[in-house]
């Protein structure tokens, strides 16, 4: 039992450790910004902003966004808003030279739990996105 509790504390340090954007120069603005989750009903959204640095030269960066449990396990992985999308090694496109935010949506409901899925269990959860291999993980409370 102790050796499985170290083990799953283990990934939640390596999910939130990972999620430690580097320090850059005062005044310069982030390159990837994972904003606060908002809840309304069962659904869930969660905005992210991308600078205009992310897609110079015609580079589309390559985003994920996940959702996980204290045992570090997939949860779920919510859509990209505005085209229904999965945030799953998506490649964006942005024409705004300063950067852009995009939205994306969690219906609630837990994937493979059944024909209609099922709602997740009260608890700490944390959302994760990884743009060009680089993550920003941060908690999230679901209270049902």
């Amino acid at each position: 039992m102790k050796q499985h509790a170290w083990t799953t504390l283990g990934a939640v340090v390596w999910l939130l450790g990972a999620g430690v954007p580097v320090a850059r120069a005062q005044g310069s603005p982030p390159t990837v910004e994972l904003k606060q989750y908002h809840s309304k009903g069962l659904g869930t959204t969660v905005g992210f902003t991308l600078s205009g640095e992310l897609f110079t030269s015609g580079h589309r960066p390559r985003v994920s966004l996940k959702i996980y449990n204290v045992l570090a396990q997939v949860v779920a992985t919510p859509v990209l808003a505005t085209t229904g999308e999965a945030l799953n090694g998506l490649e964006l496109t942005c024409a705004d030279l300063t950067g852009c935010t995009y939205t994306a949506y969690w219906d609630g409901k837990v994937p493979n739990a059944g024909r209609q899925g099922r709602q997740p269990a009260s608890g700490v959860y944390l959302y994760q996105l990884v743009v060009d291999g680089s993550r920003y993980t941060k908690k999230m409370v679901i209270m049902r």
